[in-house]
């Protein structure tokens, strides 16, 4: 990082900063958090406290932690009990109250739902899901027609709907790109939106995705995802009713669409990358028939405040963020525990909240520890709180997001990635924590997955607020743990077996916390707030309006 540290105008508060520091890389003093003060006193950041609240969370009893779920409401009163306990100040909707209630509507497919392509009835799940969007009940029936791509374009030059009129028919089609067209440039030019409104406007009945085989996540993965409960912020607007009913399909269900066709699915898949392809009737009709089940409810998010020591000061603050929630119960019953995703983050944070609320001497600014709800649906608790923050957003001195996929467990952690510290003043500080630690920063390893926009630091950003999520993990080639952490998505991400492990090295979250701890301290004791780096396309004021950059 091309950065230059920013002291602080105390020499004496700069000194004993330098002095925690050297204390976390201690091994023999690793344990214990310093508080900055002028004569600092030593409070541990417990590896127990950590290990208690993530067995909680997971926990039978708390049933997966779903938004709007009776496990996620004793989540909540679980974490703002501890809160109290800590002597955290409510900081919810009102000065008596830890919650800020977030209202949200639930969408669930009922079991009318289907697909039927001539006399054979496809099942929801198995067979087939509901793309977005979905704004309702639908039915709707047309002849089957395969279109390839869809494009109408001159570069490529290509043109899918040659010599067929799909008004009220159900097209078949592939999700791009084609094979000769970069995912960059299909992207940038938005080409799947482009394709998709130009269908609706040419009068489809229907649209059947199916797969290109080049896709990352397989066809049993996004079914999983897409038959489950829906959740978005009450608020959001509706999608319009007009638009027609999206579906994608496994490969056996595709080759059963051309099945009467004369043309077999791999036929029509190569047929699709060459050039002059014609569409292809597929001589069969299809009856797409949706239900939903629809209902309105609210979640908590939970915060707790600590006070800063310094008169001026304690009115900006730092906010630790980790999201309580996970999936839930879902269909037959399957409870999602979510222990590495994320319970393992809030038990980091309350472990942090513990430490620094016994302190003898507190950090000048104030601490915000904010657990939040609804982010496995789209960030929604952390961008409410963002929208209507219980505390002024332009006082808010930096985000510090715990989030992760479980791997500080694999070990000791000796390797750290911080996503956003290329953006903001809070890379030095983390660069200069966790080398007096002994610990090794490396790059995002893995850019392709946009992590740095999936969690709830992103709220923040989007705010103007630096922000940073750490991420831990073993020492040794990087390769390796990816390899792990690989796996474990394809096995345990999301699912009912991602729970707490026997063979977890608890010394490795117990460091991430530390970490955090010492970060935060760093930036609640300097004179000024972090700044954004000039260079850095989020360099806005706290509070803006004003949208971010989009998404590579």
């Amino acid at each position: 990082m091309n950065m230059t540290m920013k002291l602080s105008d105390s020499p004496r508060r700069f000194l004993a900063a330098l002095l925690i520091l050297a204390l976390l890389a201690s091994p023999a003093l690793a344990q214990n958090l310093q508080t900055g003060a002028a004569a600092p006193a030593s409070v541990p950041v417990k590896l127990e406290t950590i290990r208690e609240v993530t067995a909680a969370l997971a926990s039978e009893e708390m049933q997966g932690r779903g938004t709007m779920q009776p496990g996620g409401e004793k989540a909540a009163r679980y974490i703002a009990d501890y809160f109290s306990k800590l002597g955290l100040k409510p900081l919810g909707d009102d000065k008596n109250s830890y919650f800020q209630s977030v209202k949200f509507k639930e969408t669930v497919y009922q079991p009318e739902t289907s697909l039927k392509v001539g006399e054979e009835t496809f099942k929801l799940g198995p067979d087939f899901a509901v793309a977005p969007p979905v704004s309702g009940d639908e039915s709707a029936s047309g002849d089957l027609v395969f279109i390839a791509y869809g494009m109408v374009s001159s570069v490529p030059k290509r043109d899918d709907l040659a010599g067929v009129n799909v008004m009220g028919k159900v097209v078949v089609m592939i999700q791009g790109p084609p094979q000769n067209v970069s995912e960059d440039s299909w992207k940038k030019a938005q080409a799947q939106i482009e394709i998709m409104v130009s269908l609706v406007k040419r009068g489809v009945a229907g649209i059947i995705y199916v797969s290109n085989g080049r896709e990352e996540h397989p066809y049993a993965e996004m079914s999983d995802y897409l038959t489950r409960r829906q959740l978005e912020r009450a608020d959001e607007d509706e999608w319009p009713e007009f638009l027609p009913p999206f579906l994608t399909v496994s490969d056996q269900t595709a080759e059963k669409l051309f099945s009467a066709s004369g043309t077999t699915f791999r036929q029509a898949m190569t047929a699709a990358e060459g050039e002059g392809f014609k569409p292809i009737s597929l001589k069969k009709s299809a009856k797409i028939t949706v239900r939903l089940k629809k209902s309105k409810g609210a979640a908590s998010n939970v915060v707790g405040l600590l006070e800063g020591s310094d008169p001026k000061l304690k009115d900006e603050a730092v906010v630790f963020t980790a999201h309580y929630d996970a999936y839930g119960v879902g269909a037959n019953n399957r409870v999602y525990p979510g222990a590495a995703d994320n319970a393992l983050g809030v038990g980091e944070m309350i472990a942090i909240a513990e430490a620094f609320s016994k302190s003898a001497q507190r950090p000048r600014r104030s601490m915000i520890f904010l657990a939040v709800t609804g982010e496995e649906y789209g960030l929604y608790g952390s961008e409410y709180w963002a929208e209507h923050p219980t505390w002024k957003i332009k006082q808010v001195a930096a985000n510090i997001n715990l989030d992760g996929m479980g791997t500080e467990v694999y070990g000791p952690v000796k390797t750290i990635v911080g996503y956003g510290a290329e953006h903001s003043s809070l890379g030095s500080i983390l660069n200069e924590s966790a080398a007096a630690a002994g610990l090794k920063i490396i790059p995002d390893p893995r850019p392709d997955e946009n992590s740095f926009y999936r969690s709830d630091h992103y709220a923040f950003v989007k705010k103007g607020i630096p922000a940073l999520m750490i991420l831990g993990a073993p020492a040794g080639e990087t390769s390796a743990w990816i390899e792990r952490m690989k796996q474990w998505e394809k096995t345990d991400y999301h699912q009912p077996t991602d729970t707490v492990r026997a063979d977890w090295n608890w010394d490795g979250p117990h460091t991430v916390a530390l970490l955090g701890a010492a970060i935060a301290l760093r930036v609640a004791n300097e004179e000024k707030m972090p700044s954004w780096l000039q260079s850095s396309p989020f360099n806005r004021e706290r509070g803006t309006k004003e949208e971010p950059p989009p998404m590579p």
